[in-house]
């Protein structure tokens, strides 16, 4: 079974009649990059910005339904309002990827770690970190 990532570039590819190494060309990516998004069915961590942004350009998409569709390729589900591209595309809550990738990756985990992350996030501000019962 393939995941978002590569079903976004297999359908660029057979819609387009382009390879792997006309994508990186244009998108001032390695071939082999490109080759290794369209075929590993899990990634393991979302790929570096410079490399979404030239696999964007390379197969002439928006970037923002290239990162979503990496981000679920990595397991990781991105939550956003509507855009106005199209019915199926969402767009980013924030505008900045770290952030929808930080709130996306918190809201997977258990509620003592999310307090553990809260207690954190807090102390990296300088407040005190509010006391909240333990379950």
């Amino acid at each position: 079974m393939s995941n978002a990532l590569q079903q976004l570039i297999r359908e660029r590819l057979d819609r387009k009649g382009w390879s792997y190494g006309d994508v990186a060309r244009r998108g001032g990516v390695p071939r082999s990059t490109v080759h290794h998004l369209a075929t590993t069915e899990r990634v393991v961590r979302m790929p570096q910005a410079a490399t979404l942004e030239g696999l964007a350009k390379g197969l002439e998409l928006p970037l923002d339904a290239i990162r979503r569709a990496a981000a679920e390729a990595c397991g990781i589900h991105v939550y956003g309002a509507p855009s106005t591209e199209g019915a199926d595309k969402t767009a980013p809550l924030s505008g900045d990827p770290e952030v929808d990738l930080l709130i996306a990756s918190v809201q997977q985990l258990s509620a003592d770690d999310r307090r553990h992350v809260a207690a954190l996030v807090e102390s990296l501000l300088g407040r005190p970190a509010k006391d909240t019962p333990e379950n």
